[in-house]
């Protein structure tokens, strides 16, 4: 924290963004106002060198970056810079909330969740937001911005029109349909469940697995936790005596000061 000015943290963009979305303006949490610097803790605990996100995280990642390298500088080499992997499907970088805002956020309820039964992830498609001027099927509908084609632009692949819409050959031509008219959304958010419905069914089956094995689940979960524990106390070990604060580590410091008081 003390190598993060206030006014860094400020113009943060998702900070900003988060702020003005939770009506925060006129009191900020002080922990929600650092979880920038959390964040960074968390990586550069487990020295983490790639960090997949969308790319509404840069900013974050980049403040990690900052931070890192402000600490390094002062402090002598310790620890890791992270890398930003984004996704190569431009669609990908920034999922909307199915009810058409920028952000699909567990805050705004507008998400699909992984742990979705088949029936709600269904409802919940039949419902998304698309062309609110896409009235009629012949009226001609709008792709950019909307939704249910961002969906379909991040998970649909060729196979799923072989299975789903065979009359299509593939998203490019679904789009030049609605574009010009004649292709309703019903008939569009139909296929986008079906292709969700086959992506989501072995993540739903993995997870109807290991729900009749709990005690099996704790198990995994405290083993990895015990693992990442070492891990960053490695870290921490390694951050301590680079700012020269390890006391009881250091046997000549000990041995300086044993000297020292013996003498007096």
């Amino acid at each position: 924290m003390n190598l993060v000015t206030v006014a860094r943290l400020q113009r943060n963009p998702t900070v900003k963004a988060e702020i003005q979305m939770r009506n925060f303006e006129a009191s900020i949490p002080v922990g929600f106002f650092t979880y920038p610097i959390s964040q960074a803790a968390d990586i550069t605990a487990f020295q983490a060198t790639t960090v997949p996100v969308g790319e509404d995280q840069m900013p974050m990642l980049e403040q990690c970056r900052e931070i890192v390298h402000k600490f390094n500088s002062v402090y002598g080499e310790t620890l890791t810079m992270p890398q930003i992997m984004l996704p190569d499907n431009q669609a990908c970088m920034r999922l909307p909330g199915i009810d058409g805002k920028a952000k699909m956020s567990k805050s705004l309820n507008n998400c699909i969740y992984l742990s979705d039964t088949e029936e709600e992830v269904r409802t919940k498609i039949m419902s998304m937001f698309t062309d609110p001027n896409h009235l009629k099927v012949s009226d001609p509908g709008k792709v950019d911005g909307n939704p249910v084609f961002i969906y379909l632009e991040a998970f649909s692949r060729p196979e799923h029109f072989a299975e789903f819409l065979p009359e299509y050959a593939g998203i490019e031509e679904l789009e030049e349909h609605y574009k010009r008219g004649g292709l309703g959304d019903v008939k569009v958010k139909k296929f986008l469940n079906n292709v969700m419905q086959s992506e989501l069914a072995p993540i739903r089956a993995r997870r109807a697995q290991w729900e009749k094995d709990i005690p099996a689940v704790y198990e995994i979960l405290k083993k990895g936790s015990e693992e990442a524990e070492k891990v960053a106390a490695d870290t921490l070990a390694k951050v301590r005596a680079a700012m020269k604060i390890n006391y009881f580590d250091d046997a000549a410091l000990i041995k300086e000061q044993m000297e020292k008081y013996k003498a007096e």
